[in-house]
């Protein structure tokens, strides 16, 4: 039996490929860090807009803080949909929008800070199917839309432990409450 010979490959021809490999690491990790910071911006201005009312998709007379509920006009507008009938009885609901502010904000500041991301993935998942259930069908494409990229957008960044860089993930990670609960990273 013949032995195989393969080519050797020098040592310095090896270190660049290893450093591209790791720049290409820091550079994925900077791009996760982006996208979180920009996805938690969305979740807390979508608090901000709902609770002050600053007139972008909330007016100031519906604001949360003039007695307005930041569920209402999503989940009316529900009621002509397949599913309507249940979101449409929780519109206005109290607990509900105590529920809804609470997820925006909590999504939001994690997502911001790099720290609970597969808390806030999850969290910012349901909620996130949530609205596309109450949107169903769908008018624009049977299936996929904004909300459904978003639940894919959190699963990715909380796999790829996207708050380690430009965040307080890698932090967060060595504390003694996530040691003993790994799933609070």
């Amino acid at each position: 039996m013949a032995a195989t010979h393969l080519p050797r490959i020098p040592v310095a021809d090896a270190v660049p490929a290893a450093a591209a490999t790791a720049a290409t690491g820091r550079a994925a990790g900077v791009v996760w860090a982006i996208a979180r910071i920009a996805l938690g911006w969305v979740f807390l201005w979508a608090f901000v807009d709902k609770l002050f009312g600053l007139g972008f998709a909330t007016p100031a007379a519906r604001a949360w803080v003039n007695g307005g509920s930041p569920t209402t006009g999503f989940l009316k507008g529900a009621g002509e949909n397949a599913l309507g009938g249940v979101f449409g009885a929780l519109a206005g609901q109290v607990w509900v929008d105590w529920l809804f502010m609470l997820g925006l904000l909590g999504v939001g500041v994690a997502l911001m800070v790099g720290a609970g991301l597969r808390v806030a993935a999850v969290a910012g998942g349901l909620m996130m199917l949530l609205m596309w259930a109450a949107q169903f069908p769908l008018e624009t494409n049977p299936f996929i839309d904004d909300h459904v990229i978003y639940v894919v957008l959190l699963a990715g960044l909380a796999v790829a432990d996207a708050g380690d860089t430009l965040g307080l993930g890698r932090w967060w990670g060595r504390t003694a409450v996530v040691r003993a609960v790994p799933f609070l990273k």
